[in-house]
């Protein structure tokens, strides 16, 4: 065959096999990223609440009837306690019930910094008990009017009465009482606050930038485990090359999150370790996938991050809203313990991240030991290809 003859033209078969394979991998693709979004709902958030007894009950069947199942209310016994619980995240919001009786107003105690979602929840519940709270004003006032109506009436009719009482005597009859009538009784409305415990940077107040920056660190940690596996020969130099990746991407980000944007505002040392670790978490598994199974490994690691990790991570929404157990077990993943790691090193200083760390190291020591598992398969092969007797 001459070699400026055109290459063959690709059976038909394989075209429509190839075409549908496709198809199939973008399915696969949009489930994963928008199945979080349609099958989330609001279900067992916990929230504080301080109140009586018979308060609580009654906040708890008017949830129940309006939300069936979205909010979790834990009894704490005072303020101090929703916000003790809010700072280690124990909860994501607190509902502290005045006497409203007594004038006092109730306040609804929120956490920007948790989750976007949550702080929207939380402000809606409490423009809906200010709702609740004009209603019952607007009842006791309208009940007071129509009493302050009822007295003028009789009053009226008292006074008529005898005045014709009188005229049927022949007396003078006698003059109403002057004076203005008594004003009837407006009681005042409390009103519900909104306090954000544990807000947002000043610098990103919507959280956007926050958020925005957990995806690129799940992309970049790909690439860099796709890219060492690819251009570095050798395990041993994959794992030094994915240290070297972790390390400086780590103080980079650090330095463009906290000290550029203002995206995160904890200590900057804990932050630039959860980076780094992070990093490593998503990039070392992928080439440990590599030196045990070759190039196929490649695919694996972006699989298990992307498609699985990163729907259940939890980090646009809580993952009590997700179904089943999968937001448990996203928390166990490099996306999702990285999400809550960051949030907690940046806003939650109190809140026990202890899962969290172990999570990424968990997955960080795993793709060190696939590589080192690789690193001797590959060495023992040399040496017994080494003593085997060349061929005559």
């Amino acid at each position: 065959m001459s070699q400026d003859a055109p290459a063959p033209h690709t059976p038909a078969g394989r075209v429509i096999g190839i075409a549908v394979a496709l198809t199939l991998v973008l399915t696969v693709f949009v489930l994963a990223f928008s199945w979080p979004a349609v099958t989330s709902e609001p279900k067992d958030l916990p929230v504080a609440v301080v109140g009586s007894d018979n308060a609580v009950a009654t906040l708890r069947d008017t949830l129940t009837e309006q939300q069936p199942g979205a909010v979790d209310l834990i009894e704490v016994d005072d303020r101090d306690a929703a916000v003790e619980a809010i700072e280690t995240r124990e909860v994501y919001g607190g509902i502290v019930l005045g006497d409203v009786a007594a004038g006092e107003a109730p306040e609804i105690l929120t956490a920007s910094a948790a989750s976007g979602v949550t702080h929207q929840l939380m402000t809606q519940l409490g423009a809906q008990m200010q709702q609740g709270i004009q209603a019952q004003a607007d009842a006791a006032i309208a009940e007071a009017l129509a009493s302050a109506q009822a007295q003028a009436a009789e009053a009226v009719r008292t006074a008529v009465q005898e005045a014709l009482e009188a005229a049927a005597q022949g007396e003078q009859p006698q003059a109403p009482p002057s004076g203005e009538a008594e004003a009837p009784e407006i009681p005042e409305v409390p009103q519900v606050t909104v306090t954000d415990v544990v807000p947002l940077s000043a610098d990103d107040p919507r959280g956007t930038g926050f958020t925005a920056a957990l995806f690129p660190l799940l992309l970049g940690g790909m690439i860099g485990g796709i890219g060492i596996s690819i251009a570095v020969s050798g395990a041993l130099r994959r794992v030094l090359a994915v240290t070297v990746y972790s390390v400086v991407g780590g103080a980079l980000l650090v330095g463009i999150l906290h000290f550029w944007f203002g995206s995160l505002q904890g200590d900057w040392l804990l932050e630039a370790g959860a980076l780094i670790l992070a990093i490593a978490a998503i990039a070392a598994p992928i080439t440990g996938f590599v030196a045990v199974l070759g190039r196929p490994g490649i695919a694996l690691g972006p699989v298990i991050m992307m498609l699985v990790g990163n729907p259940i991570s939890g980090a646009a929404m809580p993952t009590e809203f997700l179904p089943w157990h999968w937001g448990a077990i996203g928390q166990w993943l490099p996306p999702g313990a990285s999400a809550t790691l960051l949030r907690d090193v940046s806003y939650f200083p109190d809140a026990d991240a202890s899962q969290a760390w172990l999570a990424l190291a968990v997955w960080t020591a795993a793709g060190v030991l696939l590589s080192l598992v690789g690193h001797a398969r590959a060495t023992g092969s040399a040496r017994r290809a080494a003593v085997l007797p060349d061929p005559a």
